[in-house]
């Protein structure tokens, strides 16, 4: 469902993604995981083109991200992404958070569109807050509005760049519970989080970044009994502590 392939990315002369390769197969969960600006947000913000890169290759679902004759827009509205700081528009209610999108960019009918984004609403247990605006949420609430809104636009992958690291302590357990469940019904995720009890449950495959590079990529065992870099082996040493 996505390859990425040897990919590279510059900010001046800084090179902030170095020669960078990793697949993600239909219906499996692949957790990016490493310190901070190791280059994790970044490689996923390749996938649906919001960081262009100048060497390699990313195709989703066999579309060239990369091509310029490529609609990143439509392409967009295929990849669901969610992001640290929820991304909702403040001045809309949850509703018409919901529909906005589908409306636009997938020309659904208000009505169409507002069934499909109740339903998705429900499905993260937060139906009876539909007429709220976002800024009377919690910020887990929030999150999981955002996770709705994604999933209304029918996406074949979902991409995640550390979708807990905003929250409180207490809030973290329910948008990780609704991750957890789209893993189970088989949605394709690429998730960049810390969350270690997250992966362990429910990632196909682990992969590992440090300064830009992928140092480990490996199943879910491998990484977490035998990880093969000093460096992956320092890492869980002191984030499952």
């Amino acid at each position: 469902m996505i390859e990425i392939s040897r990919v590279s990315k510059w900010y001046g002369a800084f090179q902030v993604l170095s020669d960078c390769s990793t697949q993600v197969a239909r219906g499996d969960v692949v957790v990016v995981c490493g310190p901070s600006g190791s280059g994790k947000s970044t490689l996923i913000k390749t996938v649906n083109g919001l960081e262009p890169f100048q060497h390699g290759s990313v195709r989703v679902d066999g579309i060239e991200v990369g091509d310029p004759k490529t609609d990143l827009s439509r392409l967009r509205a295929r990849i669901g992404m969610v992001f640290q700081n929820f991304e909702l528009f403040p001045h809309l209610s949850v509703r018409e958070n919901l529909t906005l999108a589908q409306v636009k960019v997938l020309g659904r009918s208000l009505d169409e569109a507002t069934e499909r984004g109740l339903a998705y609403l429900d499905r993260v247990g937060l139906l009876a807050h539909k007429d709220k605006f976002p800024g009377r949420l919690s910020g887990g609430q929030q999150q999981r509005v955002a996770i709705a809104r994604a999933l209304s636009m029918d996406p074949v992958a979902m991409l995640f760049d550390e979708p807990t690291s905003a929250l409180d302590p207490e809030m973290i357990g329910e948008v990780l519970d609704v991750m957890v469940g789209l893993a189970q019904e088989g949605m394709t995720m690429m998730v960049v989080t810390h969350e270690m009890g997250f992966a362990r449950k429910v990632a196909d495959r682990i992969v590992f970044m440090d300064h830009g590079s992928i140092v480990e990529d490996s199943p879910k065992e491998a990484f977490f009994n035998a990880p093969r870099s000093e460096r992956a082996r320092d890492f869980l040493a002191r984030i499952i502590h």
